[in-house]
């Protein structure tokens, strides 16, 4: 295959890390142009010298002047702006959009504008404003290429969307599956980041307790795969080797499947429409699979699955009411101000109380973000 260009937007998270180990088993076939991080300074630095890149972006002026000072040879913008920049930049075959939160969604945008690929780790661009960027990627002949297990699955089940029923997402159940809500009210926050299938980053795996992270998947998936909500189903699997399926309209129910890994779906984004060996180090087992389990989510133990459903039906801004009222509320409980379960209760209460956008723009996608955030932060503190 064709060497590809390709910039990670948050290199030193989970997926963007996890993404240079991908491209270091191939350097013949990718070369890192640009990177972007939040304020982890020494890993930025280790990577600037192991991929030699042209762009790095931070989230902060100080931080910039201190990279730019070792090195002097690399472009270092900041902020906004410097993701804007890195964006903008043709030379890109593909931008991996590997951020979490809604900082997303500006970049993904501007990449788009410019006719760059995505390989989209990001959940916020499309829950956030999915109608958009889905609008635009279609006018500039863009694609998305999903990188979350869940979508990937889907993305290699698809052959002709027109001849598919029904979408099957799976969940693992993450740490709660078994308990009750009694102790799921009493949950501390390290017995909700011991996930039991997945090492991720701290935010997506308090969604992973909650299930918010599946409703979030549900939302993505409606957007990116154009199903109707009431054709996305979600299903418990502890096990986490089927990742998601597909049925058709002839009965035939295609999946995929693999041990727990997000090298895999990463490698599919970066090597899309080729397959490549890369990572790869074992052959799938059957026998050491063993079994598959699946089981309905209990909606009364993990509501934040109904709230999600509920959300995306009613569209318009209700999606971005939603995951900023959520996003808030797991920061707080990760900082010991509030119970796991409030984090549910406090989304409830501000969705109930929320006067929706049936058809939005980008500035009053952003402009309902920021009202939300500050109702939940009140409802937080009071």
């Amino acid at each position: 295959m064709k060497k590809k260009k390709i910039s990670i937007l948050g290199s030193t998270g989970s997926i963007g890390t996890q993404a240079i180990e991908v491209i270091n088993a191939m350097p013949e076939c990718f070369e890192v142009v640009s990177l972007s991080a939040g304020d982890n300074v020494d890993l930025i630095k280790k990577q600037i010298k192991q991929l030699k890149v042209k762009n790095v972006c931070v989230k902060s002026e100080e931080n910039a002047r201190i990279l730019q000072k070792e090195f002097s040879h690399v472009n270092v913008v900041y902020g906004d702006a410097g993701l804007d920049e890195i964006c903008s930049d043709k030379e890109n075959d593909l931008v991996l959009v590997a951020v979490s939160g809604k900082v997303g969604l500006k970049p993904t945008l501007k990449a788009i504008e410019n006719g760059i690929d995505i390989a989209l780790a990001n959940k916020e661009t499309l829950v956030m404003a999915g109608d958009i960027v889905m609008k635009l990627a279609c006018e500039k002949g863009v694609q998305i290429l999903p990188v979350d297990s869940e979508h990937s699955a889907i993305h290699q089940c698809i052959k002709n969307p027109e001849d598919v029923q029904r979408l099957i997402i799976t969940a693992s159940g993450g740490p709660f599956r078994n308990k009750t809500v009694d102790e799921i009210k009493k949950a501390t926050v390290e017995e909700t980041l011991h996930h039991p299938k997945w090492n991720m980053g701290k935010k997506i795996t308090i969604d992973s307790a909650t299930l918010m992270n599946k409703g979030l998947e549900v939302i993505e998936a409606h957007h990116l795969f154009r199903m109707n909500y009431e054709d996305i189903k979600v299903v418990v699997h502890p096990q986490s080797i089927v990742h998601s399926a597909v049925e058709y309209y002839d009965g035939s129910v295609i999946a995929q499947l693999g041990f727990p890994s997000m090298h895999i779906p990463i490698q599919y984004a970066l090597s899309y429409p080729e397959r490549l060996k890369g990572i790869k180090t074992n052959s799938f087992d059957f026998v050491k699979a063993s079994r598959l389990d699946f089981e309905e989510p209990d909606l009364d133990k993990f509501p934040c699955l109904k709230l999600a459903y509920e959300a995306g039906k009613a569209g318009g801004t209700y999606t971005v009411c939603l995951n900023a009222a959520n996003e808030e509320a797991v920061y707080a409980f990760l900082a010991g101000k509030i119970s796991l379960w409030q984090i549910y209760e406090i989304t409830k209460e501000i969705l109930e109380n929320y006067v929706s956008v049936s058809v939005p723009d980008i500035d009053t996608i952003i402009e309902h973000d920021k009202i939300t955030r500050e109702k939940a932060k009140k409802l937080i503190n009071l």
